[in-house]
């Protein structure tokens, strides 16, 4: 069964201006910012403005106008904070099994140096 949206979720008060960000990028329907806790020298969210609690939620329901602006926040993101110079990885938890820790949809960019591989393999 698919997860309710928490209006209270950290982004949705970032998005309400409750709680600052540190802001890299902002349209219409997306705002990146940098993480609070970074994993890597690059490391940036995006997330769409609308109540989308994971990837397949947005999927189903953000308007096509929605995605496209989404889809283009994230690379364009990837762009000001100089990732797309040596690479970068894209990271989208979705659900209990991925371990997403916040109910709303955002994507991860990571970058700035080796990032190893994806996943170990099993016994790995």
């Amino acid at each position: 069964m698919p997860q309710a949206y928490d209006q209270n979720n950290v982004f949705a008060k970032i998005l309400r201006g409750e709680i600052p960000c540190k802001k890299v990028h902002e349209t219409q329907h997306s705002l990146a910012f940098h993480d609070i806790n970074p994993l890597a020298p690059i490391h940036v969210l995006v997330i769409p403005k609308g109540a989308y609690v994971d990837f397949d939620d947005f999927s189903a329901k953000a308007s096509a106008e929605e995605k496209a602006d989404y889809i283009a926040a994230i690379g364009e993101t990837a762009r000001i904070v100089g990732a797309d110079a040596d690479g970068y990885r894209l990271l989208s938890n979705c659900g209990k099994n991925a371990n997403q820790e916040v109910p709303h949809l955002h994507v991860h960019i990571f970058g700035g140096r080796q990032l190893g591989r994806m996943l170990k393999k099993d016994g790995e």
